[in-house]
């Protein structure tokens, strides 16, 4: 099993740079080890190894091959261990077929065993080695080579996105099934790769395949077949994304410059969507009374993506309209009532998140309407849900996720609008004041980016055995986010915790040497206040993010990092950014590997 980024390039006199430049803007996918293969004309020459791509990047231009066409791979290991062998691309007995593969086999063993009894021998532990050879076994077999590469893939059972290339033929064969794969159509050739930012750069031309397509492509044509060979017309997309976005513009990481980012990606969530002198939300392909018919909303998500489901449950209920919030992994898995009238919304970055994609899959045939929420045009989830809304913020590198969260609040929230505009005839009670909050958001988003102390107070915290985050309503899912990103890039413990819940066990854990983060948006301060004193009480240090209007909550406060006074929903916004800074400057104080947390990926497509 593998969660990786694939690259491939055909139709210049040597794709090498390519073909590095595209490991390096995939390397939030995979950073364990990394490998290219080259046809030069003369066999397929392979260079792979453990470690980071800039580490492959200066063996190979140490070593100085070129190649017509090729493939790369850069790796997160969830199946065998990260060494030289088990790194991408993996090649058959007789060095004729290479392959890189992203997902996982679940028939690998059985495959394994089949092809070491007919003299196959296996170099690595993966389960993506099985794959050349099968290709090899049918082209021993009399086989053309995309005959033999169909029929190789007729014998896998799982997950997996696949491109391969076979010694004296000048195209690449790919195919997905359940894991993203993308073709870049450039003006000199072409590109695959699991995501778009591989090759922004070069062209915004894509066609997203999609689950049982072939491809083959060489330097100046492209075809598209089904799995019966049947073929395909699919029409390219332009993706409207900046290819700046994609690069880190002299940030020293790409979290802190996506956090920067943040204004900019909330206006163009909110552009064009909503007129806060009407009362009204604008969400393009929602006319009005589109969610008439909604009676209950059950929101699945993973990870970050969860944390806004989360805020997003708070928004509805809010406006009076039932809605529960779910970890698709646990979605999945478990009975819901999926009677009529119930929306089911799967929130997902990349749109390619496993876990969110089969817990949409599963009530397929049951009485329920889909919704994917996404960033990525063209992603899995957009194609399969029955109708798609995109949060609009724009590439995201970092693996801790930042500015689409925020974003995608932001969108979650204009959806809650219009719901409650459509369910009863009218929005929120406040409809035009919490417009008007969300107008001002990116301004108020960059006062707290500009203006932060975070800094200041991460060197003045830093070195605590424990960090809690504590919120009520919004604030509860935003401190779980704090908690998150505090984890994912300091390595320290940090856990979340609605704040009434304190006293309920967790408090038993606070001491001096706990450092609690508590959330203020102005609704039940008082209540978190109260909190807040408990933990004073056992001598634990308080950073409170609220507003400086928040008179007692700034005179409680051991240290204060100020949002600017705005509506209560979304205050937890604006709150979750200094969390996000607090977090990274603490990381950044740690010396940790800020973009490329240990042990996590920024895609995970496989459950």
């Amino acid at each position: 099993m593998t969660v990786c980024g694939i690259t491939a390039r055909t139709g210049r006199a040597d794709v090498v740079d390519d073909l590095l430049n595209g490991l390096k803007n995939l390397e939030y996918r995979g950073y364990d080890s990394a490998g290219i293969a080259l046809q030069n004309g003369d066999g397929l020459d392979v260079y792979k190894r453990q470690g980071e791509t800039g580490d492959l990047d200066a063996d190979v231009r140490r070593r100085r091959p070129s190649g017509e066409i090729g493939i790369g791979h850069t790796r997160w290991s969830t199946h065998g261990a990260p060494t030289d062998a088990n790194a991408h691309p993996h090649t058959c007995c007789g060095g004729d077929v290479a392959v890189v593969h992203n997902g996982i086999i679940e028939n690998h063993d059985e495959l394994r065993t089949e092809l070491e009894a007919a003299a196959h021998e296996f170099t690595s532990e993966t389960d993506s080695e099985v794959v050349p050879h099968l290709i090899e076994e049918r082209l021993a077999a009399g086989d053309g080579p995309e005959a033999a590469f169909r029929a190789a893939i007729d014998r896998l059972e799982g997950s997996y996105a696949i491109v391969a290339m076979v010694d004296g033929r000048d195209a690449v064969y790919a195919t997905r099934s359940g894991s993203p794969l993308v073709l870049g159509i450039a003006d000199d050739g072409y590109f695959l790769a699991s995501d778009v930012p591989a090759f922004l750069e070069y062209t915004d031309r894509v066609v997203f395949l999609e689950d049982g397509d072939v491809a083959t492509v060489t330097a100046s044509t492209h075809t598209i077949t089904d799995s019966d060979g049947a073929m395909i017309v699919r029409t390219p997309e332009t993706v409207d994304w900046n290819p700046e976005d994609a690069e880190k513009r002299g940030y020293d990481h790409y979290m802190l410059k996506e956090i920067d980012e943040q204004p900019d990606a909330l206006e163009r969530t909110l552009e064009g969507r909503i007129d806060a002198e009407r009362g009204t939300v604008d969400l393009e392909a929602f006319p009005p009374g589109s969610f008439a018919d909604v009676e209950r909303v059950q929101l699945v998500a993973c990870g970050t993506s969860y944390h806004a489901a989360a805020y997003a449950q708070r928004l509805l209920t809010h406006r009076g309209i039932p809605a529960t919030a779910h970890r698709a992994g646990e979605y999945a898995e478990t009975a819901n009532t999926l009677e009529h009238g119930t929306l089911v919304v799967g929130v997902s970055q990349s749109g390619e998140t496993a876990d969110t994609l089969q817990s949409l899959r599963r009530i397929t045939d049951a009485d329920a309407r889909t919704l994917a929420v996404t960033n990525v045009v063209g992603s899995t989830i957009s194609r399969e849900a029955d109708d798609a809304l995109y949060i609009r913020a724009g590439p995201e590198i970092g693996v801790a996720a930042t500015k689409t969260f925020s974003s995608q609040v932001a969108t979650l929230l204009l959806l809650a609008e219009r719901m409650a505009a459509d369910v009863d005839g009218a929005g929120s009670d406040d409809t035009s004041a919490v417009l008007s909050a969300l107008e001002s958001l990116p301004g108020n988003l960059r006062t707290v980016v500009d203006n932060t102390d975070a800094g200041a107070i991460a060197r003045r915290a830093n070195g605590r055995e424990s960090h809690f985050f504590i919120g009520r309503d919004v604030a509860h899912p935003v401190a779980l986010e704090g908690a998150l990103k505090f984890k994912e890039i300091t390595y320290e413990h940090a856990e979340g915790f609605a704040a009434a819940q304190l006293k309920h066990g967790p408090l038993a854990l606070v001491t001096d040497d706990t450092a609690v983060v508590a959330v203020f948006t102005g609704r039940h301060d008082e209540k978190t206040l109260a909190n807040v004193r408990e933990v004073q009480a056992r001598d634990a240090p308080v950073i409170a993010i609220a507003s400086e209007d928040s008179h007692s909550v700034v005179e409680a406060a051991d240290e204060l990092l100020p949002i600017p006074d705005t509506e209560p929903e979304l205050a937890g916004l604006l709150a979750n950014v200094q969390l996000q800074l607090l977090s990274y400057h603490v990381a950044d104080l740690l010396d940790r590997p800020i973009d490329k947390p240990r042990n996590l990926a920024k895609s995970v497509t496989v459950e």
